[in-house]
């Protein structure tokens, strides 16, 4: 059982290396998703003689574990070598970003504002797997819109090509390899054709982003057609097999998953029961009570504070980064119809508040550079507005926010 639990925890971080260049694409190129392929990704067939008679060897270790000659051919019929996704996975440079700037792509005005839509468009379908899982809806929504922006963003790679090719390719041949034989079960089960199993350059697929071997495990049928539908337009097996991901990962009915509260600094780290913490004076962010029950760790960020429980801990099976986990838990409090964060983060090492970069932001839009989203976040479109104004104005190039380019701008 826990070589099994290692396995779809790999899975996972593996469907969702580099959050950052998904969330990136999410808001203009500020970094954040799964390693889904991000906007403008491209991928390509090429020819390549040495993946084609490693097809045909795999096609044989397939028919050997199980898998029927007429599947491994219909499936495997498909696959193409994409150069693109070799590169993908040598060059993973992990997006680096503070937990305030991961917050505010995570839960942006757009995010919360079509994730409460989704709510009372899924209002129905999501109650009822609470119902059945114990898992709110408004966690399970979170997760949908962290993992494709509610359904909007599944990543258009065809899995076999993919996986096929991250196999042949031999970095982690062995565990791609028990991709490949696990999407070939999918398939022989009768839950996708092969040709319709998109998803990113890595094999996440569906509306939740499932490694194959994740979806053998814990997708469900909530629909009752008979199939496990986590890539269609009704996204409803798929939400309901992220709340029987949670379930079985030991969710608990009833608990939150954390909350921002007002607590000593010194005792970040401490892990004590709630009726102690209040003991001590830690109330919520608000000054009211405490929501949770039984054992809560204290995390303080060098901004909010917060007091992480049990199910902060699941989330953490379903993507374990620290800043995934907090993500998934303050959207679903906005969409549950929390307000923002109470503390604020402070200065960065430039000196600069969110609120100031987010101004500077506005005030190169208002001059006509295109910097995605104005939300605080610097990323590659904001620095390169940034340039091409420093350049226009004869100053010095840099590409790097200031105090003093935000009074230049004034």
């Amino acid at each position: 059982m826990k070589n099994q639990a290692q396995t779809a925890a790999m899975s996972r971080r593996l469907a969702l290396l580099g959050m950052g260049a998904f969330l990136a694409a999410c808001a203009g190129g500020v970094g954040g998703g799964a390693a889904r392929a991000p906007a403008g990704f491209r991928w390509h067939a090429a020819a390549n003689p040495a993946f084609d008679a490693w097809v045909q060897g795999f096609a044989a270790r397939a028919n050997a574990r199980g898998i029927s000659p007429d599947v491994v051919a219909r499936a495997m019929g498909t696959a193409r070598f994409i150069p693109e996704v070799v590169e993908k996975d040598r060059n993973q440079t992990e997006v680096k970003r503070s937990l305030e700037d991961y917050l505010a792509i995570a839960a942006s005005d757009a995010r919360i504002a079509q994730g409460r839509a989704a709510l009372t468009r899924m209002g129905g379908t999501l109650r009822a797997i609470e119902a059945r899982y114990g898992v709110p809806a408004h966690v399970v929504a979170a997760v949908w819109g962290l993992e494709s922006f509610y359904g909007t963003r599944m990543g258009d790679v065809p899995v076999f090509s993919a996986l096929s090719t991250l196999a042949f390719d031999g970095r982690r041949g062995a565990f791609f390899e028990s991709q490949l034989i696990a999407a070939l079960r999918i398939v022989a089960a009768g839950d996708v054709a092969a040709g319709n199993m998109l998803g990113s350059w890595a094999g996440a697929m569906g509306h939740t982003q499932f490694m194959p071997t994740s979806y053998l495990a814990y997708a469900v049928d909530f629909t009752g057609d008979g199939r496990r539908d986590i890539w269609g337009s009704d996204p409803s097996d798929a939400l309901a097999s992220t709340a029987a991901y949670l379930a079985k990962s030991g969710w608990q009915r009833g608990q939150p998953w954390g909350q921002e509260v007002q607590a000593p600094a010194a005792l970040s780290g401490a892990r004590k029961s709630a009726a102690e913490w209040a003991a001590l004076g830690v109330t919520g962010a608000d000054g009211g009570p405490l929501r949770g029950s039984g054992a809560a760790t204290l995390l303080h960020t060098g901004g909010p504070a917060f007091l992480l429980y049990g199910n902060y801990h699941v989330i953490l099976r379903y993507n374990n980064a620290q800043s995934y986990a907090i993500g998934v838990g303050h959207l679903s409090d906005r969409l549950a119809g929390a307000g923002p964060l109470r503390a604020g983060f402070g200065p960065d090492s430039a000196g600069m508040t969110i609120e100031q970069r987010r101004a500077l932001q506005q005030r190169l839009a208002a001059l006509g550079y295109d910097i995605g989203t104005p939300d605080g976040v610097i990323g590659a479109k904001t620095n390169a507005a940034i340039s091409a104004y420093q350049a226009a104005a004869g100053l010095p190039v840099t590409g790097q926010p200031s105090l003093d380019l935000l009074a230049r701008l004034r």
